[in-house]
């Protein structure tokens, strides 16, 4: 996804959301160094998170940074972040942009990445027990390998 580099983490944030087709259900943090960032200053996880929306992509990252991003601290999704390049800003370029990707997103409170794996088990073997259930939740136009670039694209919501 490219995003200008001075969006916040707090807007990073949102591009995730958007990207994956989830609906900020959950708390989140950012790791970046030795640095946690979140909205939840005092969660009472150790030293008090700093402010994401003060935290731009510019000042605490670099071109090759990598750092995490942790929704719902339930399921864990533990995503691992790279900054891969750092290009110029493009007068009328639409911010954010997905350019490419692969898959469905995970369904939101699936169960984490060994939920996703055991629900798409279920819903690959007809004889397994919660083989109807799971599809039942899902929907009829669940496809796990599906994706679409425009579609992703226009979920995302400019903020330039």
């Amino acid at each position: 996804v490219l995003v200008p580099s001075g969006a916040s983490l707090e807007q990073l944030h949102w591009v995730i959301q958007e990207a994956f087709g989830w609906e900020n259900a959950h708390l989140h943090e950012f790791r970046v160094s030795d640095r946690r960032y979140g909205v939840n200053l005092e969660d009472g996880w150790g030293e008090p998170a700093l402010d994401e929306r003060r935290a731009t992509l510019k000042k605490v990252t670099r071109r090759g940074a990598r750092f995490t991003y942790t929704y719902d601290f339930g399921d864990s999704w533990d995503h691992l972040v790279e900054v891969e390049d750092i290009v110029p800003f493009e007068p009328g370029g639409t911010y954010p942009r997905c350019l490419d990707g692969a898959n469905a997103c995970p369904p939101e409170d699936c169960g984490g990445a060994y939920g996703y794996h055991e629900l798409l088990r279920a819903v690959a073997d007809p004889a397994h027990p919660e083989h109807e259930d799971r599809l039942e939740w899902l929907g009829d136009d669940f496809d796990p390998g599906h994706f679409d670039l425009d579609d992703v694209n226009e979920v995302l919501t400019p903020f330039i």
